[in-house]
């Protein structure tokens, strides 16, 4: 294999900002046009997913959740004993990555797996107390911040109505 060395580069010339031609500069300040894409269902869901989930991170912050993590918590305290299985697949998260999350609640004592008696291939998941603890405050700061925006942003009968879009979407599509 042969390698090559570049030229020296001049240090003058690299600490200087590059200058933007005058068309370049213009361009960038202009917003890109979506077209056909803003018409996309697809597109508009995701588009609104990232600002759902920038502002639900924000509002649980001090207790360093993602939407996930608060939904694997809030699965296990309706459904104690269930298998990790039955939660990965119910919230739709891949094997290798619902493991790896799990790793992580339980490293931060907000969960626990426990082999089944009846299947000991197969763990059993629940919360520990300091899980139940932080999911009553991340449901506090949910309820009293991120739900409450979106209440005041839709109104109720819009939420009301997207949420059944929503189920409609999940559920026949």
């Amino acid at each position: 294999m042969t390698v090559s060395k570049a030229a020296p580069i001049n240090a003058a010339k690299a600490s200087r900002p590059a200058r933007k031609e005058p068309a370049a500069a213009a361009v960038e300040s202009t917003a890109l046009q979506l077209g056909e894409l803003s018409e996309h269902l697809g597109y508009a869901l995701k588009r609104a997913q990232l600002k759902i989930f920038e502002d639900f991170l924000r509002c649980v912050a001090p207790l360093q959740l993602t939407p996930a993590q608060f939904s694997v918590l809030m699965l296990l305290d309706k459904n104690p004993g269930r298998n990790q299985t039955e939660i990965a697949n119910t919230l739709g998260i891949l094997r290798p990555n619902f493991v790896a999350m799990l790793d992580g609640l339980e490293s931060r004592d907000l969960c626990a797996r426990i082999r089944s008696t009846n299947d000991r291939r197969s763990h059993i998941l629940v919360l520990t107390d300091k899980g139940r603890a932080v999911l009553a405050r991340a449901k506090k700061l949910v309820a009293a911040k991120h739900e409450a925006r979106l209440n005041e942003l839709l109104g109720p009968a819009n939420r009301a109505a997207l949420l059944a879009m929503l189920a409609t979407i999940a559920k026949e599509f």
